[in-house]
């Protein structure tokens, strides 16, 4: 009787696969498989503690928000992580790095850098950025 049980499981086990196979017949790539399209990135290399670094907390987290269709954000602190600021050999800080999709670096500007003057930099380097209004506090 042990090998009819045996036998059973062998069965529906066999069954289940095959049922799982016949399942996937749309071929479709898995969501995790399906590529994210690179986007150009500013970067951004100061410290929380520094005051022109910290005026432009505001501006960086509201493009951060509203332009994540057209650029990415990237805030480095290299007074807390030293290392991650030094492949981008910057001067003093706060300093403000446009890059390409591809990495390469488009532009860079040391000191603060106000919104209006971040878009338009964009827009000259071929990015087209429309500033959305600011919610009103």
């Amino acid at each position: 009787m042990k090998t009819n049980v045996w036998w059973v499981i062998a069965l529906v086990g066999a069954q289940l696969v095959a049922t799982a196979v016949a399942a996937d017949t749309t071929n479709a790539p898995a969501p995790a498989a399906v590529a994210k399209v690179a986007l150009p990135k500013l970067v951004d290399l100061g410290a929380g503690k520094c005051i022109p670094c910290r005026m432009m907390a505001p501006i960086l987290e509201d493009l951060k928000k509203n332009c994540a269709d057209k650029f990415q954000v990237e805030f480095i602190d290299v007074w807390k992580n030293p290392e991650a600021g030094k492949p981008y050999k910057i001067n003093l800080i706060p300093t403000q790095i446009f890059l390409a999709a591809d990495g390469k670096e488009l532009f860079r500007h040391e000191g603060f850098f106000g919104k209006d003057d971040i878009l338009a930099k964009w827009k000259a380097l071929g990015v087209e950025v429309t500033a959305k209004p600011e919610a009103k506090r």
